[in-house]
């Protein structure tokens, strides 16, 4: 008997372990709709994820290859932590007040079964819009400093869905995304957006890109098995790292409808808490700027007879902005250093000296009393290292002269010719530039940046940033200009990285530079981006002198950059979208409506106005025969009452849309 107690019991015991190493870990969304599975399958770890039972990824590798050995192998489970968190936070500024940060937690420990038994964690994070993971590397004695060569983050998807996308190497991510089958795919950027012929929409993203490289995507041997591809150093290596040290979030969102991917804040969730203490000091608002100016070539950024950036000329600016209750004036070409060919010798800027004809001290002193702001302007030619050495006296100076917002740029391929603006290198160079600006009480507004994941959440002073095709292409670009569908798309798109500064608003679309470019809009849709493009700093495009006497221009000047609350009626990526946000400071609700070079008729139900309340809708349409071709700037402007029972009808013009203002009574 006592024989056969203690086989029983070693049975038990085996039966136990066997049992632990096979169970499969798994975590769900608060409703239970998503689902994470993990498991270990021949020493290697992978995930899989499904909703409301239909697969959304299949099984998915994980792991690391590093430059003296693979991290992806001979894996066993060592621990699983399970967790909830809920909670609500509020924005400095953004598409809603406040945001709901709400998951399920499922934490993987691991350790290699034979050899330096290295110690790796993954962490998931179960939202009811979707998914974010990343590795852990916590401290240990055989993995302390490493490189990183590849990382092997698959994501398997269920199908070969529709995928819109750009390549990875797009210079600046200045590039119209296009659509494809995902197996066709180059090596793409993300965010990469999908939709699945079971309806749903896909976009796979990171967030809180710290100290890492970007990721980007490439489907396997033309299957859609979608594997990262990290930019990579001009080495060669994608990621100095330390131990212990975590990875960027992989995020991927699961939305039912389009409009449901741009009201998603999975990735502002997945950053961490502001830093700023005291956020008083930043302020949304729009500006404009002595800038499409020099694309028309009616003036120069370098000094000369043609010099842009005078006092007499900024003056004249602030006056109109002013008048019209603009936050500020964008002066490109102050400093010392457009002389030179910058392109190539970026180290010749000067932030600190002005042109001989543009005196800093009056201006700001004239603008503060007109109660706007200089909008700085730092132009580094892409050369990091010469900016670096002069930031804190560059913003110094700036804050000396009541300068609190600047828009830095980076016009060259290569940082300091020759690393990637995606690299490791490049987001070390961004966020020191943020945070040296945080100190000094600076708002950021980055051009040619590596592509967003949330870092406002933290550093609210990262108010916006360029990183797509923006309205500058509709000056200079040799294909004619942004085709109609382009604003469409990137809501969806660049959009679901963060703000964009795109810069609506140009009113006269004829060009003496080239004159086969323009403006492929009507101006009614000119007037609806400033709603369907989303950003806190948002700059009017057009020269000031374009702008006289347009009854339409007063929708620009009252729509504000700040939202309560943001809602998304009705959308087709590529087709059309209608988004109505909510002003952070009054009742009233501002409308963009927009189309691709179809005509389109909508119908838009206020429903989310308050039950019971009284408005006034102004409407800024399409006129008569709009057409962005032949008749673009053909505007009709009516009013009328409107509750929330009240059905609009709108109908846009080819490339044209529909800008409303709704004033609570």
């Amino acid at each position: 008997m006592k024989q056969l107690l203690k086989l029983l019991f070693l049975a038990l015991i085996c039966f136990t372990a066997c049992s632990s190493d096979n169970k499969q870990p798994l975590v769900s969304s608060p409703d239970g709709s998503i689902r994470v599975h993990v498991g270990i399958e021949e020493g290697k770890l992978y995930y899989s994820v499904d909703k409301n039972d239909k697969v959304i990824l299949n099984k998915s590798l994980l792991g690391f290859v590093l430059k003296d050995s693979e991290l992806n192998k001979n894996f066993k489970i060592t621990n699983i932590e399970e967790s909830s968190f809920s909670d609500t936070w509020t924005q400095s500024w953004g598409e809603e007040t406040t945001v709901d940060n709400k998951y399920n937690q499922l934490k993987v420990d691991m350790e290699e079964s034979a050899g330096l038994k290295r110690k790796l964690s993954v962490v998931f994070r179960v939202f009811d819009d979707g998914v974010g993971f990343r590795y852990e590397f916590p401290e240990q004695e055989n993995l302390k400093d490493f490189i990183i060569m590849d990382e092997l983050t698959e994501f398997a998807l269920a199908d070969n869905h529709k995928a819109w996308s750009i390549p990875y190497d797009t210079e600046y991510y200045e590039g119209l995304y296009k659509a494809a089958p995902a197996n066709e795919l180059d090596t793409v950027c993300t965010p990469l957006t999908m939709e699945t012929k079971d309806g749903l929409y896909l976009t796979i993203h990171e967030a809180n890109l710290t100290d890492y490289a970007a990721m980007n995507l490439m489907p396997e041997n033309n299957t859609s098995v979608l594997k990262t591809y990290l930019s990579p150093w001009s080495t060669g290596e994608k990621v100095f790292m330390k131990a212990p040290g975590v990875t960027p979030w992989r995020t991927i969102i699961i939305a039912n409808k389009p409009g449901d991917l741009i009201l998603s804040r999975l990735m502002l969730n997945l950053n961490e808490p502001c830093e700023i203490e005291d956020t008083s000091w930043i302020k949304p608002g729009r500006y404009i700027g002595i800038w499409w100016g020099m694309h028309m070539e009616k003036y120069t950024w370098y000094q000369g007879p043609k010099h842009g950036a005078t006092t007499e000329n900024t003056i004249r600016y602030i006056d109109f902005a002013a008048k019209h209750g603009f936050s500020g004036v964008l002066v490109e070409g102050w400093n010392d250093g457009w002389q030179n060919d910058w392109t190539k010798e970026g180290d010749k800027f000067s932030f600190t000296k002005a042109y001989s004809d543009f005196d800093l001290e009056k201006i700001t002193k004239y603008a503060a009393m007109k109660n706007v702001r200089l909008v700085g302007h730092h132009e580094t030619g892409g050369s990091t290292v010469n900016y670096e050495n002069q930031l804190d006296s560059a913003f110094s100076l700036y804050q000396r002269y009541g300068v609190n917002a600047v828009k830095t740029g980076y016009v060259s391929p290569l940082l300091d010719g020759k690393e990637m603006h995606s690299s490791q290198y490049a987001v070390r160079h961004y966020r020191k530039v943020i945070e040296t600006a945080a100190k000094y009480h600076i708002m950021i507004d980055n051009h040619e940046p590596v592509m967003p994941t949330g870092l406002q959440r933290t550093w609210p002073n990262l108010m916006t940033q360029e990183g797509l095709r923006g309205q500058e292409y509709d000056a200079w670009s040799q294909d004619g200009g942004n085709p109609p569908e382009h604003t469409t798309i990137i809501p969806f798109t660049r959009g679901l990285a963060g703000p964009m500064d795109f810069t609506p608003g140009t009113f006269n679309f004829s060009n003496p530079v080239f004159p086969n470019t323009r403006v492929q809009t009507t101006i009614a849709k000119q007037l609806a981006l400033s709603v369907v493009i989303y950003s806190p700093l948002q700059m009017a495009s057009d020269m000031i002198e374009n702008y006289e006497n347009r009854p339409e221009f007063e929708f620009i000047t009252s729509c504000p950059a700040n939202w309560a609350k943001t809602v998304v009626p009705d959308a087709k990526i590529g087709e059309y979208v209608t988004i109505a946000r909510k002003d952070r400071d009054s009742e009233n609700w501002f409308i963009g409506s927009i189309t691709n070079a179809e005509k389109r008729n909508l119908s838009l139900p206020l429903t989310f106005l308050d039950n019971g309340a009284k408005y006034k809708a102004k409407i800024f349409k399409d006129g008569k025969d709009a057409d962005y071709k032949t008749n673009p700037y053909r505007v009709e402007i009516e009013e009328l009452d409107v509750t929330s029972d009240t059905v609009l009808k709108l109908e846009l013009a080819t490339s044209g849309g529909t800008a409303i203002m709704i004033l609570k009574q």
